[in-house]
């Protein structure tokens, strides 16, 4: 009898407690979230919400802790959470919604007075560095020059910058590249420096004038020179080159595009233009990019772009001369900022205390052009067509126009192989000798 009572009164005991079917973590992923749908079209609470109430309630009633915890199957520490929240209030003036954990602002983040000041001197840059720079870089700088002792890093400026809106574009995908001037060996192994031209036109100023600038770049130095003119000769540009080396030396290679300007005219093969004259008189190796190739000239096309946004497109201008006072002071302030850079990079060789330019002298040197075969592995150079190699098809080459032993070598170029260039083929070749007509 005693054993039958025991077991009946067990199992009553048993049955008056309420044993919810899951556990808190059970709830807030299950049930939990079905509620939370019905609360939103306006019932009072979730499900969740009313099993932290009961728990808070059976407390009051006098249930101990782990009693109550033991009822819901929950841990104790949340039993003593919730007990924690509503302490002292009134149940039905509790917050019963999940709060999330840690602190809401980071105890290690930049004040607020220093976010707003880098997103107004970002904003200044823009408008009145000479530069033009205003990135993360150029804001640090200006902080440390201003009055903040302890600017925040390179990296957490540009955090800011981020979060705060300014930044509108999305991040370039950058590949691996080649070093620079990979199709140059002793230019890739900074033992050359190179000397990049380029024009820009298409500008007019005010009644229609049109303005060509010619800009250069050295590659690693990034010496970098600009000279808007209303017109870019053959004989300006030679003029100008021989100014610009003049106060800077000599480098050992010049590489140009294409156009009539650097080459010569295209009417007649075998042509040897002024500009490439005035190189070969100099002791500079002359080098053609490949038409409509990417990349070779990228240092100086990202100077024409430069030069746009920071210097035509930032300030009115009526006249020529004050579009060469903006353009000057460009060129000094990039100057300024590469001084290290360019007093790193590979040594240029003085010119001379009188150089003689005699045009009319046949030339001599050595011509580079930078070229792509067909796809019968032929290459055109100097309006002649010379086959490579038949097995390299539609891949670029550097040919070398050895002027002075009457030659042309052609050498395989491979991104993927920076350092593999083996000679494909030569050619016996001799320039014609013609009497030089400069053009004005």
């Amino acid at each position: 009898m005693g054993a039958g009572v025991g077991q009946r009164s067990c199992k009553v005991a048993v049955a008056s407690i309420p044993t919810p079917a899951r556990s808190e973590y059970a709830w807030q992923k299950g049930e939990g979230r079905r509620e939370s749908k019905t609360a939103a079209k306006g019932k009072p609470g979730t499900a969740i919400e009313r099993r932290r109430r009961a728990m808070v309630e059976r407390v009051r009633a006098g249930t101990s802790l782990r009693q109550v915890a033991r009822t819901f199957r929950v841990m104790l520490s949340v039993v003593q959470r919730w007990v924690e929240r509503a302490k002292g209030q009134r149940l039905d003036r509790v917050d019963w919604s999940a709060k999330p954990t840690g602190v809401r602002r980071a105890t290690n983040r930049t004040e607020v007075n220093i976010e707003r000041r880098i997103l107004s001197v970002r904003h200044e840059l823009a408008k009145t560095s000479d530069l033009g720079d205003h990135g993360a870089v150029a804001i640090r700088l200006a902080l440390l020059e201003g009055s903040v002792v302890h600017p925040p890093s390179v990296r957490t400026i540009g955090r800011i910058l981020k979060r705060g809106g300014a930044l509108d574009v999305q991040r370039r995908v950058r590949t691996t590249a080649p070093p620079i001037g990979w199709y140059l060996p002793d230019v890739a192994a900074g033992q050359a420096e190179l000397d990049s031209f380029d024009t820009v036109s298409g500008l007019l100023l005010e009644g229609g004038i049109e303005i060509v600038v010619l800009n250069g770049i050295s590659l690693h130095g990034g010496l970098v020179t600009s000279w808007p003119e209303y017109a870019i000769t053959a004989q300006l540009t030679a003029s100008l080159l021989v100014q610009h080396w003049t106060r800077f030396g000599l480098p050992r290679y010049a590489q140009f595009d294409n156009g009539n300007i650097f080459v010569g005219s295209n009417r007649y093969p075998d042509v040897i233009g002024q500009v490439m004259r005035t190189c070969l008189l100099l002791g500079v190796i002359p080098v053609f990019a490949p038409p409509r190739e990417p990349g070779f000239q990228a240092a100086v096309e990202s100077l024409n772009g430069r030069w746009q946004s920071k210097v035509w497109s930032r300030f009115e201008r009526d006249t020529i001369i004050e579009l060469l006072d903006h353009s000057e002071r460009y060129v000094a302030a990039a100057r300024r900022r590469n001084a290290m850079r360019i007093e790193r990079a590979p040594s240029r060789s003085p010119m001379p205390l009188h150089p003689i330019i005699d045009l009319q002298a046949h030339p001599s040197g050595t011509v580079i052009f930078i070229r792509r075969t067909d796809d019968a592995g032929r290459a055109s150079v100097l309006g002649g067509r010379f086959l490579v190699d038949s097995l390299w098809p539609h891949r670029l080459v550097r040919a070398e126009v050895d002027l002075d032993h009457g030659r042309i070598q052609f050498f395989a170029l491979r991104r993927r192989e920076p350092s593999s260039q083996p000679l494909l083929a030569e050619h016996v070749y001799n320039l014609p000798r013609r009497r030089f007509a400069p053009r004005p």
